[in-house]
């Protein structure tokens, strides 16, 4: 809850240096279309989207065998590579890269800046919520809690130790890494922009917070809706006008 309330004064402060476009109005709308978009799939995004429950679901098969693997070579617990994934991961990343972003376009009137900063923002917050309540809905046991990877249905809403499945950090990861990836023209930059966001994928299994299956399904959560965010507004750039895109499960295969 705090980050929610924390990312709407952000986008007041965003509005504060917008103008014509990446205002709280904009958010709003936006926000309403986001919804409203399962409603508009076709039976070609249902089957994408039932590939994805799929392979969630084999993941879940190999969850155990692979945990007991990782826990028998614990050295690189702390080591810099597993801890930048990590904090990168964290619930302040997407704060701090928004308040970056938004500071250059405000101090230096970047347009591209302002875009960013509103992106990261819109697309944590919404894949945010969309983890959020998987988490809450599956109720699966984290890895430590020792009791195994098909442990699901504890309907505990404040306790984080069976909140696993989808993983918020993948999540988040993910959702700015896309952001980033998708505002830059330069396929080097791309590959660098994901680059910390598979290692907070690895670090959190490897640190035994979540199962494979968690990270794969939040990363595919965080890297939809950042999709989705972009090219929302690379449309409304190159048209002009407002368009209904709708989440395209395509841009995964």
């Amino acid at each position: 809850m705090k980050l929610y309330i924390k990312i709407f004064l952000l986008l007041c402060s965003v509005n504060l240096f917008a103008q014509n476009s990446y205002s709280l109005l904009q958010f709003k709308n936006e926000t309403v279309d986001f919804f409203k978009q399962p409603s508009q799939w076709n039976n070609n995004d249902l089957i994408k989207l039932g590939i994805i429950g799929t392979t969630t679901f084999l993941l879940i098969q190999t969850d155990q065998s692979l945990r007991n693997e990782i826990m028998k070579d614990r050295s690189y617990y702390k080591s810099f590579p597993i801890e930048l994934g990590r904090k990168y991961g964290e619930l302040y990343s997407p704060l701090i890269f928004t308040g970056l972003f938004g500071l250059n376009g405000l101090i230096n009137k970047d347009q591209q800046s302002k875009k960013i900063a509103f992106e990261i923002i819109q697309t944590t917050f919404y894949s945010g919520l969309i983890t959020s309540g998987l988490k809450i809905a599956f109720g699966r046991a984290r890895p430590f809690t020792e009791k195994g990877s098909k442990d699901f249905g504890n309907l505990f809403l404040l306790d984080d130790e069976f909140h696993s499945l989808p993983s918020g950090h993948t999540t988040i990861a993910f959702s700015i890494s896309s952001v980033l990836a998708n505002n830059t023209e330069s396929n080097w930059l791309k590959v660098l922009c994901y680059v910390p966001a598979f290692l907070t994928a690895t670090s959190r299994v490897y640190q035994d917070k979540h199962w494979l299956s968690d990270v794969f399904l939040g990363g595919i959560i965080g890297f939809t809706v950042g999709n989705w965010v972009t090219s929302k507004h690379n449309n409304l750039e190159v048209k002009g006008f407002s368009s209904s895109n709708r989440i395209y499960f395509s841009i995964l295969f």
